[in-house]
C-alpha cells in the first residue's frame, strides 16, 4: 500500500526480456539503505517488488499483464520514473491510498500554465469515469492528486509548483501517456451502489434521497 507522495525520482538503466516479460533495473536519487529484496516500490505507480537491491539501484520482474496494462510497455533506459516505497504501518498518510494496482493508461491532452501552477488535462478510458468527481483523488503515474473538473472522456489537475518540480511531471508532453489508479474507496463504493443505481434507472420518476439511502443501508 501506498500513499501516493512522491519519495524522488529514478531512472531506469536497464530492460531486459525475460520469457513474456523483463527485468527492469532502476537507479534511485535517494537512498535505497532500508529496503529489503521482497519490498513493494511503486514505480509510476506500479507495484513491483524489488528482487536485489543496492545503495541506490534496484531490480524487478515485470509480469506480462503489467506491461499490458501500464506505460512499461513503451518505456526505455533512460526514461524517468516517480518512486515511492510501500507505506510502514503507523506512518501518516499525506496523500491517499494506493495500492499501486493501475486500472488504465490515461493522454495528456492539454497543458497549460497558471500563474505558477500548471493545468493538466487527461483523457480517459469510459469505463474509468464513473469513479472521478470534482475534489475526488486519483493517481497519475503514482502521484496522488485532486481532481478539478471531470467529463465523460476527461479530467483536469491543477498542479502546484512543488510536486511539478519534484515529479516527472515536469518533463510530460501533450500526447504523452501515464498510468493512472483510481480511488479504490470510490471504486468500492461505485460497485456496492451500481445494482441500486441501475433499478433506479430503469424505473422513472425514481430519485435517490436521503431516506433512499438509508432504506438501503448506506447511512
Amino acid at each position: 500500500m501506498f500513499t501516493g507522495l512522491i519519495e524522488g525520482k529514478g531512472i531506469i538503466r536497464r530492460l531486459v526480456p525475460q520469457g513474456q516479460g523483463f527485468l527492469i533495473e532502476i537507479e534511485s536519487e535517494f537512498s535505497l539503505g532500508d529496503t529489503q529484496i521482497g519490498d513493494s516500490i511503486a514505480v509510476d505507480g506500479i507495484c513491483l517488488t524489488a528482487t536485489k537491491v543496492l545503495e541506490k539501484k534496484f531490480t524487478a520482474q515485470v509480469s506480462p499483464e503489467t506491461i499490458a496494462r501500464t506505460t512499461l510497455k513503451i518505456k526505455k533506459a533512460g526514461d524517468e520514473v516517480n518512486l515511492e516505497r510501500a507505506l510502514k504501518l503507523g506512518a501518516s498518510i499525506g496523500g491517499h491510498l494506493v495500492s499501486g494496482h493501475v486500472d488504465a493508461t490515461g493522454k495528456i491532452i492539454n497543458i497549460s500554465k497558471v500563474g505558477d501552477y500548471y493545468l493538466f488535462e487527461i483523457e480517459i478510458p469510459q469505463e474509468l469515469s464513473p469513479y472521478l468527481i470534482p475534489k475526488g483523488s486519483i493517481a497519475v503515474d503514482g502521484i496522488s492528486l485532486t481532481i478539478n473538473e471531470v467529463s465523460s472522456n476527461k479530467f483536469a489537475l491543477m498542479i502546484i509548483p512543488h510536486t511539478y518540480k519534484v515529479t516527472t511531471l515536469s518533463s510530460k508532453k501533450i500526447g504523452d501517456f501515464v498510468n493512472l489508479e483510481v480511488d479504490m474507496i470510490a471504486k468500492m463504493v461505485y460497485q456496492w451502489a451500481k445494482p441500486y443505481l441501475e433499478k433506479l434507472s430503469s424505473q422513472r420518476g425514481k430519485e435517490i434521497t436521503l431516506d433512499f439511502l438509508k432504506n438501503h443501508g448506506f447511512l
